[in-house]
Order: structure tokens, then sequence, then C-alpha cells
């Protein structure tokens, strides 16, 4: 049977893509969103293995900005959210696996084409080998987080969009995630963060929102401004997965709570695990060395740094969005 490994156990490498550029996001040029992709890429190189699909049109660009450690592929991308396009990983008896989910651009609700990401799941199982496993379910990896214990997070705002699965069912979802996971168990969130739901968002994926931690118990984004609409998120998510029998644990906003664009969905939640290694994102916040000390906590035996993370997020996402980690094998 086919299993997706927690993102804590060993990986043989992450996987990224190198943004496009000719973007349209107030405050942020192309320069400022190359140089925050390749600080991500570049700190995780010094752990383990990055490899990077690059548009060939900005292998130049790519080159100059990224360390010597990280591998580049030229391939025709859209766009750079690696934890959406990329596969999921799964192992098993027969090696790796990855499952190619339906993308079609987070329920083709922005602007921003997305027939070359659809194809970049398939691609990455070519050059890693892996077994593709196909799935006929409109999904993306940061809709998704497992605990190695047969538990997977799920948002009804994601998996259920019309724009998605129109005819899905809750029970037909989770029969085809746990299908590819090998998860037995579903713990469904309502909803997601406020901006999630904005312009280009993904309209709830739980990489946002919650996230498993090796000693059983879940790390839940808790916004404490009672004037930001992600306020009200916090007791309804805590009951859910205290209803399934978790030890809930907040992980505190920072106290930044808007930007040009009105209310922020900048999240500690938002970060990635690797090989001796937790990077989180950063916003220039009190908050950010609280939030470092909850996850070394968590993790004693890892280096736990982060990274200014502002630039990700005014482009829609954090950390753990743009990385996809290959399990390593038994």
């Amino acid at each position: 049977m086919w299993t997706m490994p927690p993102e804590w156990q060993p990986h043989s490498a992450t996987w990224m893509g190198f943004p496009t550029g000719t973007y349209d996001t107030a405050g942020v040029s192309d320069d400022d969103v190359f140089n925050a992709w390749s600080m991500v890429a570049n700190t995780i190189s010094e752990h383990e293995p990055v490899h990077m699909l690059c548009h060939p049109g900005k292998l130049t660009i790519a080159q100059k900005k990224l360390a010597s450690a990280v591998t580049l592929h030229a391939f025709e991308i859209d766009d750079a959210w690696m934890r959406d396009s990329g596969p999921t990983f799964v192992t098993s008896e027969q090696g790796l696996g990855g499952v190619d989910w339906v993308f079609n651009g987070w329920g083709d609700h922005t602007a921003f084409d997305w027939r070359q990401d659809a194809k970049v799941a398939s691609h990455i199982t070519e050059l890693t080998g892996a077994k593709r496993l196909g799935s006929d379910l409109v999904n993306e990896g940061g809709g998704i987080h497992v605990n190695g214990d047969g538990d997977v997070l799920l948002t009804r705002t994601v998996q259920l969009d019309p724009g998605r699965n129109p005819t899905a069912t809750e029970d037909t979802v989770e029969a085809a995630i746990h299908q590819k996971l090998g998860t037995e168990r579903a713990i469904w969130f309502d909803r997601g963060l406020w901006r999630d739901y904005q312009d280009h968002g993904t309209r709830g994926h739980v990489d946002m929102i919650a996230i498993f931690v090796p000693d059983g118990s879940v790390l839940l984004h808790r916004q404490f401004d009672t004037n930001h609409p992600d306020n009200a998120l916090w007791q309804d998510h805590c009951e859910t997965l205290e209803a399934a029998g978790f030890t809930v644990r907040a992980l505190p906003a920072p106290r930044i709570a808007k930007d040009n664009n009105g209310w922020v969905d900048y999240s500690y939640v938002n970060h990635y695990v690797g090989n001796g290694f937790v990077l989180l994102p950063a916003f220039k916040d009190r908050t950010d060395e609280h939030a470092l000390e909850i996850l070394k906590d968590l993790y004693p035996d890892r280096h736990v740094t982060n990274l200014d993370a502002r630039v990700l997020f005014a482009m829609g996402g954090g950390i753990h969005c743009i990385t996809q980690q290959e399990p390593a094998l038994p």
C-alpha cells in the first residue's frame, strides 16, 4: 500500500519552481520575488538537495540567484507554487510514487494561466523515476496534511469547492485521498484564513491553518486581534481537533494585521520541516521570536531558523507553499 510519510521523516530532496516574473503586485518587483524564492532554496540546500524547475527563459536569472548546490531543470512552468502543482510523494514496498492530482489553478478562479503547471507533477515523477499515480480528484498539496498515523487534515471549501470537484461529497473525497495517501481518517475544517478567499487565493488551504507535529499534537493558527476576521476561527478549529482526540497547541499570528491590500494571512503554520532543520516565515514582527521558540521546543534536535517571508505572502503563499518534499525510501 502506498502511504505518505509525514514531512519530518527523512527527505531525499526538496522540489521547488523558479518564479516566471512579470508580476503586478503593489510594492513587489520581479527581482524581489526572484530573491525571495532563491533565499528559501539556498537555505534549504545547506541541509538537503534542492531541485528547481525553471522556465527556459528564466534560466540565466536563476543561475545568478541560486547557490551552485541547487539543481536546475528547464521546464515551461506558469508559476512557482510547487506544493500545489508538484506531485504528492508516497512510498511503498514498490519504491517511490508520485500522486498526480488534477491541478486546475485552485478552481480556475484566478487570472493566471495554469495549463503548463498541470503537467508539472507528471514531469517530476519522470525526473525522479517515481511511479506516477494518477487521480481524478482536483486537489493540491497545500490542501492536505498527514501525520503518518492515518490522519489527514482537509478543508471543505477546498476539496468540496464547486470550481474543483462540483459533484464530490465528503465520502467520495475521503475515499480518493485515503486510497492515494494510505490514510484512514479525515479531519475536516469548515474554512481557512480570510485572505485566502480574496483574489488569487486558494479558498482555504490547510497548510495555513494547522499542521501535525511529531509529538502527536497539532499546531493551530491563532489570531489574537479581535478585529481581524480570522479571530473567529480559533474556537471552531480547536473544537474540531479536540473532538478528533488531538492536543492543540496555539501558534500565534504576528501582531501585524494589515498590509496595503487589507487583512493579512501571515501564518507561522506555513513552515517547512526538512533534514535536520525547520524553516519558518518571519514578518519583521516581535512574534517572530516567539514562534521560533515554540518550534525549537517541538524539534529540539533540528536547526530552527526563519526567513523574511513578506514577499512570499504578498504573492499569495509562504515557505511551505513553494516547497515539496521527496521522501527518502526506507
